[in-house]
């Protein structure tokens, strides 16, 4: 099984082979804006150990839009964000996120699941390697969907700051 590991400092995730512990892939994504934090409402990349709780979007095109977790019917265009300008683009695939860790990430109002905070894809247009996220961390939609392929619910991410 493969494990997550997420470098805030870096803007980037790279996905190491758990047995073996070499790096399988590494590539650049975009954390929060804020920065980061568990506190629910403060719009921050949460720290520590999570796991995968669910994968949504098996199959479904690159670009798809997602509201609530749910695909809107929508294929992302430049058009449909001048429709919507400030609207948190969540596309192609989701990773949900649960915190494993009980009063850091886990819990109350720290709870990382609770604030619905994803690995997901963002607009190709969108910067990576800068953070510019609500929370979540953003990938290309053609990385979501290679890294989305590799793993299963139950796999360990660590966010390190």
């Amino acid at each position: 099984m493969a494990y997550i590991e997420v470098d805030v400092a870096r803007q980037s995730l790279r996905l190491w082979d758990r047995m073996g512990g070499r790096l399988l892939w590494e590539v650049a994504v975009a954390t929060a804006k804020n920065g980061v934090g568990e506190r629910r409402g403060s719009y921050q990349t949460p720290r520590g150990l999570h796991v995968i709780r669910a994968k949504i979007g098996a199959g479904a095109p690159s670009g798809t839009v997602f509201v609530g977790r749910r695909p809107t019917g929508e294929i992302y265009s430049a058009a449909l964000r001048s429709l919507y300008p400030q609207r948190d683009w969540v596309l192609t695939r989701i990773l949900w996120l649960s915190g494993l860790e009980v009063g850091k990430n886990r819990g109350g109002e720290v709870d990382t699941m609770r604030r619905y905070i994803y690995i997901h894809g963002a607009p190709d247009g969108d910067a990576m390697g800068t953070p510019s996220s609500h929370g979540c961390v953003k990938m290309r939609n053609d990385d979501v969907i290679a890294l989305f392929d590799r793993v299963e619910p139950g796999t360990k991410v660590q966010i390190l700051a």
